[in-house]
This record gives C-alpha cells, sequence and structure tokens, in this order.
C-alpha cells in the first residue's frame, strides 16, 4: 500500500473506530457512516478524500479493515472500535483449537501474570496465524507471540467472535490459557512493568 494510501487508511481508523466526532459525522450501533457524509466531514476538516479512494483503500487493505455495504452508501470499521456508540453483533463462533496475540516483548512479563484485556477497546484482538501475529507485534517493538488455547476457553464458557475480516474476538484470555514463544522466553524475566493494552 502507497504511503498516500496507508495515510487514508489510518485516517478512516480513526474516525470510523475512534473518534466520528472529530469530523462531525455519526456511526450506527453497527459501525456504519454514511459515505457522502464521511466524505463532507473530512472536506471542512481540511483532509480530501472521494468514493474512488476510498474504495481502493477497502480493496487494497491486506488486512481487511473496513467494509463497504451492500447498497455501497455505508461504510465501518471491521473491528477495533473503542467509540461507546458502537455495539456491533459479531457472530459468535467455536474457534480453533489455538490463536495467537502479537505483542511486544517488554510487555510479556504484565500479560503473564494479568492476561489480556480489551483496554479502550471492546475486545482483545487475536489472529489464527502466527505470522500475522508476529506482524502485529511488530508494530511496538520486538515481537513476541502468545499462544492462546482457545478451544479449552471455550469449552469452560467463554465467548468468541468472528469479525468480517477474520480477526477473532474475545472479551478477555486469563493468563492460564497463554503460552508465550519460546524463542522469547528469556526476555521475560527483563520486561519492562508497563501494562499491555489489547492490540
Amino acid at each position: 500500500m502507497s504511503k498516500f494510501l496507508d495515510d487514508t487508511s489510518k485516517f478512516l481508523s480513526y474516525v470510523l473506530r475512534h473518534e466520528p466526532q472529530a469530523i462531525g459525522i455519526t456511526l450506527d450501533c453497527e459501525g456504519w457512516a454514511d459515505i457522502a457524509a464521511l466524505i463532507e466531514g473530512a472536506r471542512q476538516a481540511g483532509k480530501t478524500i472521494d468514493r474512488d479512494l476510498i474504495q481502493q483503500v477497502v480493496d487494497t487493505s491486506d488486512k481487511k479493515r473496513f467494509s463497504i455495504s451492500e447498497d455501497g452508501l455505508r461504510i465501518r470499521a471491521a473491528q477495533g472500535h473503542s467509540t461507546k456508540t458502537v455495539a456491533i453483533i459479531y457472530p459468535e463462533k467455536v474457534p480453533p483449537e489455538f490463536l495467537y496475540h502479537g505483542t511486544a516483548t517488554r510487555f510479556l512479563e504484565s500479560i503473564l501474570k494479568g492476561g489480556l484485556r480489551p483496554g479502550k477497546r471492546h475486545y482483545v484482538h487475536l489472529s489464527q496465524d502466527e505470522q500475522t501475529a508476529t506482524a502485529v507485534g511488530q508494530r511496538y517493538g520486538k515481537p513476541t507471540v502468545l499462544k492462546i488455547e482457545a478451544l479449552r476457553m471455550h469449552q469452560q464458557g467463554f465467548k468468541f467472535f468472528l469479525a468480517d475480516n477474520g480477526v477473532w474476538l474475545t472479551d478477555q484470555v486469563p493468563p492460564e490459557f497463554l503460552t508465550p514463544d519460546s524463542s522469547n522466553t528469556a526476555d521475560s524475566a527483563t520486561t519492562s512493568r508497563q501494562p499491555k493494552l489489547s492490540t
């Protein structure tokens, strides 16, 4: 993705996940925003976007961060919302035996003590493969991957949901269901005491 598309994607993530009011738009309870209102709100905020650019961002996003409604009039972020006006009803699914969470090694000690919690987001985000989780972890520093015993969690009553873009969601992951990447186990002794929020 080019820098221009990447910058546009970040802008869309900001307003469709966290601060729709920053450009004077509203999201419904399922996270949908009117595309025409989004374009006009962006213009008034000094950001020039149009329908073709929005479609290009949606089509080229490797993580499928956004969805456009069937009628082509609305757009929403697939997941990652922090705004309280959004309460997307995701389909509840039985997870695979293992899911993965990428983070930075400096957060490992606090995660192993307190588990994974969503922080400002609505859910903890989990990946179905280690490669994706590693890519997430790299955004925060030296990456490490945590293996989640997702199916065992489900069997003990924890609920899992699947977003439009294939990201798995759950309310929390207690530490007893977490296993760190063995190649980074030594780092846990020197990790920072900073609290970890879900990615």
